[in-house]
């Protein structure tokens, strides 16, 4: 018998830089949001090790120490069990690309690890070890949309959006997070506004938009194409990138857009999806 836990793909549908602090992180105010599509990170208590399967597994390849297996070790560790079998991460989602693909597989372990030894997935100490793996796991974590504040770590569930039609385009360029902040021009442009998740989505900005452009020149050519699609509401990126995302009010507005990317750039991933 295995055990299963999505690890659904995370969205900013905001992202304000505000200032760059003494610990070298940078104080931020973003709106999460999370889509009903991802990676599964799945237990085989007989097995043994770690593997990595999926289309995007071959970016993974690589790193036989990663965010699932330090989830795994902290989680042991801090609630002193010794988790049998191997895991499995069914990487679907691209790598290096601004949907917290790493951190929400790392909170989908401590969901997964915690289910299995009856911990409530609210548990302190799990969103303890969230913050310790990186700054959007605890987001990862919840689960559902919030407004994140601090590294992002400070959690403000709201209601809203729920249901919304979303497109995400990535055009096939991963973009460090690292060199992405290291861009940020430090200009603070104010915070994220009050009310609901769409509404304030739609008056705020992200602000690594342009130093991702700069990175990737390709995103620029994304957000314009999906940003002139009938229907839609807001295009932007997400987190540092390279992936893109639309809403739209109407699935068959999104079902239309999506046929017009595939058409034009069959290279592109391309998702159709809706907000969690």
């Amino acid at each position: 018998m295995t055990f299963s836990e999505p690890a659904p793909a995370k969205l900013n549908l905001a992202l304000h830089v505000r200032r760059r602090r003494a610990d070298g992180y940078h104080e931020l105010e973003t709106l999460f949001a999370f889509v009903t599509e991802g990676d599964v990170v799945t237990l085989d208590p007989s097995g043994a090790g770690f593997a990595v399967t999926g289309p995007f597994a071959p970016g993974l390849s690589h790193e036989p120490d990663n965010l699932v297996t330090r989830a795994r070790t902290r989680f042991d560790a801090a609630f002193e069990v010794a988790t049998r079998g191997g895991i499995v991460l069914d990487k679907r989602l691209p790598v290096a690309s601004g949907l917290g693909g790493g951190s929400a597989d790392a909170a989908a372990t401590l969901r997964l690890l915690a289910r299995i030894n009856g911990i409530g997935p609210d548990a302190p100490r799990l969103f303890e070890i969230a913050e310790s793996l990186g700054s959007d796991v605890p987001a990862c974590l919840l689960g559902r949309t919030a407004r994140g504040s601090g590294r992002g770590e400070v959690l403000v569930p709201v209601q809203g959006g729920a249901g919304m039609p979303v497109l995400l385009v990535n055009p096939g360029v991963g973009v460090s997070t690292a060199a992405v902040f290291a861009r940020w021009d430090g200009i603070d442009r104010g915070p994220l506004m009050a009310g609901d998740p769409v509404g304030a989505a739609l008056a705020g900005r992200n602000d690594l938009e342009p130093a991702a452009r700069a990175i990737a020149p390709v995103i620029s050519e994304v957000l314009a194409m999906l940003g002139a699609m009938p229907g839609v509401r807001l295009a932007r990126m997400s987190g540092s990138g390279a992936t893109c995302f639309a809403l739209f009010d109407a699935t068959d507005a999104r079902t239309r857009a999506a046929r017009q990317v595939k058409e034009a750039h069959p290279g592109w991933w391309c998702l159709e999806t809706v907000l969690s």
